[in-house]
């Protein structure tokens, strides 16, 4: 029985090569479907996601179904994945190479198209951006930016006209206390 567990059927460098290769391929998958796959998972991501999990299962430990071929896998996983933080973390161009660089998608009021197709947004997803933020619509919307984590940073007319708004409470204010 612990033969079983514990045999390692394809060689130790095997099982580390394995999910390297299968992690490099992931990575620049994910990279290329763009951003948004990182952070805003729809149902139709998520089971893309379950997927490629299930189909690189094999690709990572092989024919082999050890206790001890799984954890030699997890393990490679673990470092690699540490090692690409710590360098991501550390150098600007591999964050940049790595994951991306945030992308412009409202710049003055002015809805940048083009990215909006490339990073696969539609102007409804802006508009529901703009409603988390604090706005109704899309046309509230001063500047979005799309960070590499997927998520949309918006910031709303009304935000940057914050000496605007500071004038109209004052006026509020100062009727509020002349009705009394």
């Amino acid at each position: 029985m612990w033969h079983s567990i514990l045999h390692l059927d394809p060689s130790i460098l095997e099982k580390i090569v394995r999910p390297i290769i299968i992690y490099v391929f992931l990575l620049i998958a994910l990279r290329l479907g763009g951003q948004r796959e990182i952070s805003q998972t729809n149902a139709l991501q998520f089971v893309l996601l379950l997927s490629v999990a299930n189909a690189v299962q094999n690709g990572i430990i092989g024919n082999d179904v050890s206790v001890s071929g799984a954890i030699i896998g997890a393990v490679t996983l673990f470092l690699v994945n540490g090692i690409v933080e710590i360098v991501t973390s550390r150098s600007p161009r591999a964050h940049a190479l790595v994951l991306g660089r945030p992308a412009e998608l409202v710049i003055h009021n002015r809805v940048q198209v083009r990215t909006l197709r490339r990073q696969r947004l539609s102007e409804d997803d802006l508009t529901q951006a703009a409603i988390s933020a604090g706005g109704e619509t899309l046309h509230d919307i001063e500047r979005a930016t799309l960070a590499s984590d997927g998520t949309i940073h918006v910031v709303l007319i009304s935000q940057v006209n914050l000496a605007e708004q500071i004038r109209l409470l004052n006026e509020k204010i100062d009727k509020l206390l002349s009705e009394k």
